[in-house]
């Protein structure tokens, strides 16, 4: 197995792990993950930089871990590079630019961000954040035929193709995918993508003004032009990512035990590459 393969499989497994909210502290906590996640901000393969800054976007999801992260070494320079950087592509930058205005935020009114993050999560179930980039926004989809890894593995490839999706997390036991678009792409865009699979149908699940859940179908005939995505590299393939196989899956709810020794290997790895 290839350096750059090795890097591949170590950063994939650490977005995994951080997609899990229960794995977050741990992960900033150790001493070699998430430096070791900075320095792959300036990794030669694209692929392996978004997935990295992906794997930090989900860590900044916890508001205990925003100070530490803003105060990591090279944390902020290394995401203002990527954003600077003219080979970056724009799905790319956008997420760096995301990153780095929530961490830039922690600190500050921190009484009237707790209470407003409060309010958030009573109002909506949704994964990602919405109010920290006004050039992003958040939709959830109910996707009906969304019953297993291969049907995942297809959405995936849907979502992948579409021009303006920064990032996506799965809820498979509830059949529902939340993801960050652009602020320009119609939901309908992730309509069309999800039902030419021919095997999902994709709904949006909107939220009442009395915070209650409404699933909308998206109207018949009102299939979206997709412009496909042509910057962003393809995810690991499913068949080739240790975090599809079922004994050993890192992202489901409690894998905390089974993340934390996985943690020491990737800091392991992450200590014979970049540090001498």
């Amino acid at each position: 197995m290839s350096a750059e393969m090795d890097a591949l499989t170590v950063v994939n497994q650490l977005r995994d792990l951080a997609a899990d909210p229960l794995n977050r502290r741990a992960i900033v906590e150790d001493q070699g993950c998430l430096p070791g996640l900075i320095l792959f901000f300036d990794h030669p393969n694209p692929q392996v930089v978004y997935s990295a800054l992906l794997a930090v976007r989900y860590l900044a999801e916890c508001r205990a871990n925003r100070e530490k992260m803003k105060g990591e070494l090279g944390m902020m320079l290394s995401l203002q590079n990527v954003m600077q950087k003219s080979t970056s592509p724009g799905e790319t930058k956008l997420l760096a630019s995301e990153i780095y205005e929530i961490l830039q935020s922690a600190g500050k009114e921190e009484a009237e961000q707790a209470e407003a993050a409060a309010a958030s999560c009573r109002r909506k179930a949704q994964f990602f954040l919405g109010s920290n980039n006004k050039r992003a926004k958040t939709v959830v989809l109910h996707i009906d035929g969304l019953d297993d890894s291969t049907r995942r593995s297809l959405c995936e490839e849907a979502l992948l193709k579409i021009r303006g999706v920064i990032s996506f997390t799965f809820q498979m036991a509830v059949k529902r995918c939340v993801v960050r678009i652009r602020s320009d792409l119609k939901a309908e865009a992730l309509g069309t993508a999800i039902n030419s699979t021919k095997v999902m149908t994709a709904q949006q699940v909107v939220k009442t003004e009395n915070g209650g859940e409404l699933i909308v179908p998206f109207q018949e005939g009102s299939a979206v032009l997709v412009e496909e995505n042509t910057d962003i590299p393809d995810y690991l393939p499913e068949d080739e990512s240790p975090s599809q196989e079922p004994d050993k899956a890192v992202t489901r709810v409690g894998s905390i035990t089974d993340g934390m020794g996985w943690l020491s290997t990737a800091a392991n790895f992450l200590t014979r590459s970049f540090y001498w």
